[in-house]
């Protein structure tokens, strides 16, 4: 079977369909739709950041110091690390190959349809799971900001509400959203405008500035293993950066502008991520962060400024979440519409609403599952699945590249190039496959099975589909 171009039929007879892709200056042209390049490093930045700085900066602090005290800034430091390794391979990529789908479509042209086919199945429960950890820590929030306005419910609510907006996200996303680039703009400014005040006041509070002194915790309470823990649980908060790439077809001199875009908002949100368990550790002991739990900024925000501190987290938190929440249910149902075009999934999957004009049985596929798992309320292994099937991404992408790299396919011309190849990508493989060594052994297994259950359906449904080396 050729490997120029995509061929073959699934079991039900559907071929991949194919796209001619014509980039110019102005605009992306496919057969279906005329992107044109409106996107600036500004609105490449507004993307990762925004995807990025939701509900891991609101969740993730306390869960994090109660597994390795201070030493958790070290944890985020080494997920931005990762996380940049893995930014400038998929900027080649989203250059050479900018078609929604994202890391799914690289991988499937650079390795063949086996991988894309596990790939892209584990990125759709992937982002299930990073959905329903969102959700979880909105279902917390919403508790918190009842219990703050006088209203006492309790944490037996948290599920309830979590899936009463699970379900609400779904149908707004199916209905369609106007402006929803504005929407995202206004909600990251409105966050960092928010997270910037306060760790700035917690920074000079923590030093002693404007108040006495923190007392220092030990920085490595629970040992360096923990380090690396923690590191392969809070990845989830750098899922974001890729998310850039979907957009490569529309940004404005994407060579310059989408790897700035990628690795600048890795850069921005690691550093808040290390300032936010600086000044949650400088405010509570380790164990005491880690009763606190999901919530813990919110009384980090009381100890530092009081109960207007309190409420500010609060907002942050539910709209942090909330966008979280939105925004992975709607990059789910692109990844799950990218297989389906891809015959790897039936057609119908893919299908799009006429009233809306949304990928009405791809939202529902995303949404469905999404609620399923948070009925769970497994908030830590929500994140470390949803953390190693993107990490499986993420090293796998990196090896797409050197593949595309040694054959050089007519076809391949980025716009740009990763610097210090080939150590950055061969770096960025092995840098996430080894953070998937440090999760929890049922992590590993969830998320081992479902790429075993990705492959099942391809060798059942998908075998005779060759996807290779084709745009």
């Amino acid at each position: 079977m050729s490997t120029d171009a995509p061929g073959g039929a699934n079991i039900e007879g559907e071929a991949p369909v194919v796209e001619e892709t014509v980039e110019t200056d102005e605009a992306t042209i496919t057969d279906d739709a005329e992107l044109e390049r409106t996107l600036g490093l500004t609105g490449g930045l507004a993307i990762g950041i925004g995807t990025m700085i939701g509900a891991g900066i609101f969740v993730f602090p306390g869960l994090a110091a109660g597994e390795a005290g201070p030493a958790a800034a070290g944890s985020f430091t080494i997920g931005a690390v990762v996380a940049l390794l893995v930014a400038l391979p998929t900027s080649e990529l989203a250059t050479a190959m900018p078609k929604s789908g994202g890391g799914y479509y690289f991988i499937s042209r650079g390795l063949g349809t086996l991988a894309g086919t596990v790939v892209g199945l584990s990125l759709w429960f992937g982002l299930v799971f990073a959905t329903a950890f969102y959700l979880v820590g909105f279902g917390y929030y919403a508790v918190d900001t009842l219990a703050e306005i006088g209203v006492s419910v309790g944490t037996g609510l948290v599920i309830p509400i979590a899936l009463l907006f699970g379900a609400g996200f779904t149908v707004l996303n199916v209905t369609g959203t106007e402006n929803a680039a504005k929407l995202q703009n206004g909600v990251v400014a409105l966050l960092l405008s928010i997270l910037s005040v306060f760790l700035l006041y917690g920074s000079l509070d923590a030093l002693g500035v404007v108040g006495t002194a923190s007392a220092p915790e030990r920085f490595m309470p629970f040992g360096p293993v923990s380090v690396l823990t923690t590191a392969a649980l809070v990845f989830t908060s750098y899922l974001g950066f890729a998310q850039v790439a979907t957009v490569a077809g529309e940004m404005k001199q994407p060579g310059r502008n989408l790897p700035l875009a990628m690795v600048g908002s890795v850069v921005i949100v690691g550093v808040l991520y290390v300032v936010t368990v600086f000044v949650a550790t400088s405010a509570f002991q380790s164990a005491r962060l880690a009763e606190l739990g999901e919530t813990a900024m919110v009384d980090v925000g009381r100890h530092y400024l009081g109960g207007a501190g309190a409420l500010a987290i609060v907002f942050g938190g539910l709209l942090a979440t909330m966008s979280s929440a939105n925004a992975s249910i709607l990059s789910t149902s692109r990844a799950i519409y990218a297989v389906s075009r891809d015959a790897l999934l039936p057609r119908g999957a893919s299908r799009i609403n006429l009233k809306y004009g949304t990928p009405h049985v791809a939202l529902g596929l995303a949404g469905g599952p999404v609620l399923v798992l948070v009925a769970t309320g497994e908030v830590e292994v929500l994140a470390e699945v949803a953390s190693f099937l993107h990490l499986i991404l993420y090293g796998l992408m990196c090896v797409a590249l050197l593949m595309l790299r040694r054959d050089e396919p007519e076809w391949y011309d980025p716009d740009f190039r990763v610097p210090g190849y080939p150590v950055v990508p061969i770096l960025g493989a092995l840098s996430s496959f080894a953070l998937i060594g440090f999760m929890r052994r049922i992590s590993q297994v969830i998320g081992l099975a479902v790429m075993l259950a990705s492959a099942a359906w391809y060798f059942y449904y998908a075998r005779d589909v060759s996807l290779r080396g084709a745009l």
